[in-house]
């Protein structure tokens, strides 16, 4: 069985890949900013059986002090992780001329160094040496959440201009880390979501349907997690029906 980190694990996507992959048997360790959402999650699980599979940890990756002092307690934890899937994700939709500084850092602090941080943090766990490998053992996979709004050439929309270059620098980090990371037995892949009906996507676009389910897509992202990292590394993948 596997150990898996999720940022933002405690609502939408990442609710739903916490949930699936505790009731596959894994180790999920859910890493969340609200104690509330974690609360709620720990009732979905003991009604689902798999409370003891999930391990709540409250704190805000957006900043370096929170993601260092989860990292140390993931670490001490579980010396070997799997798979870390960075989902914690923040978008403000506003125009561009109503954009204040202070807005573009809440976000990028968030969709960027969010995950930078926790890269750092927990990269002793993921990495395997090169005897690891050749006895079987898989990489160590990072996953990326990102967005269609982040690939370059997709359709953009008003208002969410510092969501979407924040998911298109989170693809570039992507890129760069998946040859870095690559001798430390690391494999790092993004995830470029197209709609899902969770909060974020009603804040982005009031009003409309998106085109698949947390459910569906929290499943998704959690399989990828687990298996994506035999076949790509340094891809962002399209996983989208719909934009919106």
């Amino acid at each position: 069985m596997a150990t898996l980190v999720i940022t933002g694990g405690a609502s939408g996507i990442g609710f739903e890949a916490s949930l699936w992959s505790a009731e596959q048997g894994h180790t999920v360790l859910v890493v969340s900013r609200s104690r509330e959402k974690l609360s709620r999650l720990e009732e979905a699980a003991a009604q689902r059986g798999v409370r003891s599979s999930l391990h709540m940890l409250p704190g805000d990756v957006s900043t370096e002090v929170d993601a260092r002092a989860i990292g140390l307690e993931i670490l001490a934890r579980s010396e070997k992780i799997d798979a870390l899937i960075n989902n914690a994700g923040l978008l403000i939709n506003k125009p561009f001329t109503l954009l204040e500084r202070e807005d573009w850092e809440a976000v990028y602090a968030t969709n960027v160094f969010g995950p930078v941080a926790m890269i750092r943090a927990l990269l002793p766990g993921l990495s395997r040496d090169h005897r690891e490998l050749l006895a079987g053992a898989l990489p160590g996979h990072i996953v990326n959440v990102s967005s269609m709004g982040g690939v370059q050439g997709s359709s953009k929309f008003p208002g969410l201009s510092a969501y979407s270059s924040s998911k298109a620098g989170l693809i570039g980090v992507t890129e760069c880390l998946a040859e870095e990371l690559r001798p430390q037995g690391v494999h790092v892949n993004a995830l470029a979501l197209g709609s899902v009906q969770t909060e974020m996507f009603s804040a982005a676009f009031p009003g409309l349907t998106a085109a698949t389910t947390p459910q569906r897509m929290g499943e998704y992202v959690a399989r990828f997690a687990l298996q994506g990292m035999l076949l790509f590394n340094g891809k962002t993948i399209p996983v989208s029906a719909s934009t919106p």
